[in-house]
């Protein structure tokens, strides 16, 4: 998140003049309006990446319209200022919290603060009573603004699990991607996206977060911090370490508690598709990895798609992405949009 402050351009003043000419001893008032204040806008842009540029509060200006000139001239309005920000920012007023705008496509550009109006020229005010008006229009002040930025990424489908159940490792084998990966937990300081391409010109964006832990909802861990960055995807892949090292670990109570987590968080996010990765099958033998899938699922009361992988080996991995974009394709054909709540019912696991 990041905070900034816009101030629009001051409406230039109104100009006091008279007509003079020769043979034309008392011309009329001829004093023309000030320019308009130049108004903030922001602008998605997909070159940028991080509200990084935002980390020290700044003030963005922009520019005042210049005062009326003699002959009904209307003085030159402030140049707009556009403020380049990331794709998939949501803008905020900081005082009230209204929500002002959500930049989701890469060029849309939202008005945060608009130009004061040019104060009229004492032509304005002529009348049949006062032929010779020196009045005029100060020019109205730009608006002033405090503003939040949140960046939520733009992604198709979204990872979740404990720390160290494989997320960074599936990211880094379907896709470009390279975030770090380590045998200790909380290797993921920050989401990772990666475009998963699946055949010729088709892929998806899939994004990694750092991972959950029980009672992240109330600020353990680091993955809550990111789970905002999960509300825009269409589908989420739960993954579940099924070769924990640790002997007393238990992969059903550890997906129940994501589950719990999530609901905490948000039930919007919670009513997601999810599926169910079972990871980490190459350190076990192929009989015990299906016997620990089954016992894994039977327990959960799982029955929606569930995908036995290696990220480490790709195994299983192949099969997974093409079965995703078989859902998102069918997804957009049929929805046009993202999936609903009621879409996800069959791709949600029971456990509580």
């Amino acid at each position: 998140e990041a905070r900034l402050r816009v101030q629009a351009g001051n409406g230039g003043r109104g100009s006091t003049s008279f007509r003079r000419e020769k043979f034309v001893p008392f011309g009329g008032p001829d004093g023309g309006d000030g320019g308009h204040g130049g108004s903030v806008y922001l602008r998605a842009a997909s070159g940028i990446n991080t509200l990084a540029d935002f980390r020290i509060e700044r003030t963005f200006k922009a520019g005042h319209g210049a005062p009326g000139g003699a002959h009904d001239c209307t003085g030159r309005g402030g140049a707009d200022l556009y403020v380049p920000v990331p794709t998939g920012t949501v803008v905020r007023d900081a005082a009230t919290q209204e929500e002002l705008g959500d930049l989701t496509r890469d060029g849309a550009e939202l008005l945060v603060a608009r130009g004061g109006k040019g104060g009229w020229g004492n032509q304005r005010f002529k009348s049949s009573t006062n032929r010779s008006p020196r009045q005029f229009g100060p020019g109205l002040p730009g608006e002033k603004r405090a503003l939040e930025l949140e960046l939520k990424v733009i992604a198709d489908v979204g990872l979740l699990g404990l720390p160290n159940a494989g997320k960074s490792t599936l990211i880094r084998a379907v896709s470009a991607a390279r975030p770090k990966v380590a045998d200790y937990p909380f290797t993921t300081l920050h989401p990772n996206l990666g475009v998963v391409s699946v055949g010729e010109h088709r892929s998806f964006v899939m994004a990694d977060i750092p991972g959950l832990i029980a009672g992240a909802a109330e600020g353990a861990g680091l993955g809550i911090r990111f789970l905002r960055h999960l509300q825009r995807t269409r589908l989420l892949l739960h993954l579940v370490d099924i070769a924990p090292p640790d002997p007393g670990a238990d992969p059903v109570s550890d997906a129940r508690a994501i589950q719990r987590e999530l609901r905490k968080f948000s039930a919007d996010l919670a009513a997601k598709p999810r599926w169910l990765v079972l990871n980490k099958r190459d350190l076990l033998p192929a009989a015990e990895a299906q016997r620990r899938a089954q016992a894994i699922l039977r327990r959960l009361r799982y029955r929606g798609p569930h995908f036995l992988i290696s990220g480490a080996t790709g195994e299983g991995t192949k099969a997974l992405c093409a079965a995703i974009m078989k859902l998102l394709d069918r997804d957009t054909a049929v929805h046009g949009r993202a999936s609903s709540p009621e879409d996800a019912d069959a791709s949600r696991p029971d456990a509580t």
